[in-house]
């Protein structure tokens, strides 16, 4: 049999349990100015936190890295962060190779960076997150999902 590939699907309910444990780490790294969402992941996070944290002040960096076959390629930055960046919450779904999140950092050194979930070739260019994964795993965000059935695994269809 061949080996599964790791997957860590993500529900809606999750989300927000890890989006509001976030925000309690975050509440004794402010106060924020204002968060910088980092799209398209970090949208849903930052809306999470934001309310949380009471900040009203949002805007984002608009990036692109991923095709829409979930293969990272060259990084294209659509919208560039705010200038300044002391007293900034940067909020994203995930670090994975860090590319982007050196490339957000570069534009927004004094600020906070927290994602929801970090993997380890990213991980030291966030300031916070909540749960770490193995670099060889996929996360299945909630806005990537549909409900289906799916078969049993002896039958080694794992999609």
């Amino acid at each position: 049999m061949s080996e599964q590939p790791k997957t860590f699907p993500v529900s809606w309910e999750q989300l927000h349990r890890d989006a509001k444990a976030l925000s309690w780490r975050l509440m004794n790294e402010g106060p924020f100015e204002g968060i910088l969402a980092v799209t398209r992941g970090g949208l849903v996070p930052a809306a999470i936190i934001a309310r949380e944290l009471d900040i009203r002040l949002i805007d984002t960096v608009c990036i692109v890295s991923y095709s829409s076959d979930n293969k990272q390629g060259e990084l294209k930055v659509l919208k560039d962060a705010p200038k300044e960046s002391k007293g900034w919450l940067i909020v994203d779904d995930l670090v994975d190779t860090g590319k982007t999140a050196r490339a957000v950092r570069e534009m927004m050194p004094d600020a906070h960076f927290a994602t929801l979930y970090a993997k380890p070739a990213g991980r030291d260019i966030v300031d916070s997150f909540i749960t770490e994964v193995s670099q060889d795993t996929w996360i299945y965000f909630p806005w990537d999902l549909a409900l289906q059935t799916v078969p049993p695994l002896v039958q080694g269809k794992y999609d």
